[in-house]
C-alpha cells in the first residue's frame, strides 16, 4: 500500500492538520478516515471557518433550533458557541486516540478566542478560560492571537495550565515574544510548583498572506520598468513568505535548544512547535503546493485547508526542505530592503488586516445566526 505524502511527512518530524471543520465531515466519518488512511494529526478552526461552515450549509439548522428553543434569551453569540464547542468537542473526541498515543504531541484541536477581544488581554484570558472549561477536553488548544496585548495573556493562560494556539504571527519579531511569552508561563509555572507536562502550546506562522501583500508591492516596482529593478523585483516574487517562515524556524531551532528551555524541557516542558498556516496558494501563478513543499521540517506543523490537503495527498512531494538555502533566505529579505520594501511595516498591517478579517467574519457569522433564529420563529408561528 502506498504511503500518503500526509503520512510520509512524519517520519522527516512534520504533522499535517486540517484547516477546516463541518458537522457535516465530522458525522459522516470523513475526518476519521483522514486519520485512519492518511494520518490526519489535528485540525484547526477560526471565526472565517465557521462563518462558512454555519452560513454556507444546512448542517446546524436544527440544532440551531433546539438550541432557541432550550434558550430563548440567547444571544447570537450564545448560540454560535453553543454550536462551535458541540463541533469542537466532536472532533476532539476523533483525535483523542492519537492524542494519547503521541502523549499530547499531536490529535489537538483548536477553538478561538472571539477576535473581538484581540487587544484586550484581560478579556481574552476570562473568555479562553470559559471556553476551556466548557469545552472540558484535554486536547483542546484556545487559539489568541498575537498581538501586543494577547501576549500578555499567552503568558498568564500557560501559566494557568491552558494549552494555547498563537495565531496570527507574521514577523519573526513577533515570534520571539511569543517564545519568550510562553516560556514565562512555564516559568512562573514551575515557581509555584504546578507540573508542566500536560502543557501544549503551537505558534502559528501566516505564510502566503505575507506575500499576497509583498508581490504587490514588488509589482509596483515592476511597473515603473526601471531595468536595473524590475529584474531584481522580478525575482522576489513568491519567495519572500517562504524566506520569513526558514528564517523564523532557525530561530524556533534556537531558542528551542538554549539553556533556558532546556531547564524548563527537564522539568518536563514540551517544545512549542512552529505550526504553517495560511499554506493555500493565493496566486494561481504558483504552484498549489508552493507554501507544502517548501516548509517541511522536524518539530513543525502545516494546517491545510481542504483544497491543499487534497492536493498534496494527490500529489505532493515529501522531502525535508525547510533548513535548505537558508543563505538564499537571508539574501532575499536583504535584498527586499535594498528594494525599499520594509518587511516589518508589511507584517504588522497583515496582523492588522487579519484580526479585522477575523472580526467581520465573526460578525456576519453572528448576523447570519441572527437572521436564521428569525426566520426559524416565523415558521414556528
Amino acid at each position: 500500500m502506498t504511503t500518503s505524502p500526509s503520512r510520509a511527512v512524519q517520519a522527516l518530524g512534520q504533522s499535517i492538520w486540517y484547516d477546516n471543520i463541518q458537522r457535516s465531515l465530522l458525522r459522516s466519518g470523513a475526518v476519521a478516515r483522514m486519520i485512519a488512511e492518511q494520518g490526519l494529526a489535528g485540525l484547526t478552526s477560526n471565526p472565517s471557518i465557521f462563518e462558512q461552515a454555519i452560513t454556507g450549509s444546512r448542517d446546524y439548522d436544527e440544532a440551531l433550533a433546539a438550541a432557541r428553543r432550550a434558550q430563548p434569551r440567547a444571544t447570537a453569540q450564545d448560540l454560535f458557541y453553543d454550536l462551535a464547542i458541540d463541533d469542537i468537542r466532536a472532533a476532539a473526541d476523533l483525535f483523542a486516540p492519537l492524542y494519547r498515543e503521541t502523549d499530547g504531541r499531536d490529535g489537538l484541536v483548536s477553538l478561538e478566542v472571539s477576535p473581538d477581544l484581540a487587544y484586550d488581554a484581560e478579556a481574552t484570558i476570562a473568555e479562553a478560560e470559559a471556553l476551556f472549561r466548557r469545552v472540558e477536553r484535554p486536547n483542546l488548544l484556545i487559539k489568541v492571537p498575537a498581538t501586543q496585548p494577547g501576549l500578555q495573556a499567552i503568558e498568564t493562560l500557560i501559566d494557568r495550565g491552558i494549552n494555547v494556539n498563537v495565531t496570527l504571527l507574521f514577523s519573526i519579531a513577533r515570534y520571539e515574544s511569543v517564545v519568550d511569552a510562553y516560556m514565562l508561563g512555564l516559568e512562573a509555572r514551575l515557581r509555584r510548583g504546578q507540573p508542566l507536562a500536560g502543557i501544549r502550546s503551537v505558534a502559528s506562522f501566516f505564510v502566503s498572506r505575507v506575500d499576497a501583500l509583498i508581490d504587490r508591492q514588488l509589482q509596483s516596482i515592476i511597473a515603473q520598468a526601471i531595468p536595473e529593478l524590475t529584474a531584481r523585483a522580478q525575482a522576489l516574487l513568491g519567495q519572500i513568505a517562504i524566506a520569513n517562515a526558514k528564517l523564523a524556524y532557525q530561530r524556533f531551532q534556537n531558542l528551542f535548544h538554549s539553556p533556558r528551555f532546556g531547564m524548563l524541557a527537564e522539568a518536563g516542558a514540551h517544545t512549542q512547535r512552529l505550526l504553517w498556516g495560511s499554506t493555500s496558494t493565493k496566486n494561481p501563478a504558483y504552484d498549489d503546493l508552493h507554501y507544502v513543499e517548501t516548509l517541511i521540517g522536524a518539530d513543525t506543523i502545516n494546517t491545510l485547508p481542504p483544497a491543499t490537503f487534497v492536493a498534496f495527498n494527490d500529489h505532493g512531494q515529501a522531502a525535508a526542505t525547510l533548513d535548505t538555502h537558508i543563505d538564499t533566505a537571508l539574501g532575499q529579505l536583504t535584498e527586499l530592503e535594498a528594494l525599499g520594501i520594509d518587511l516589518g511595516a508589511a507584517t504588522r498591517q497583515l496582523e492588522s488586516d487579519g484580526v479585522d478579517a477575523f472580526a467581520k467574519s465573526y460578525h456576519n457569522l453572528l448576523h447570519a445566526i441572527e437572521a436564521k433564529v428569525r426566520y426559524q420563529a416565523q415558521g414556528t408561528r
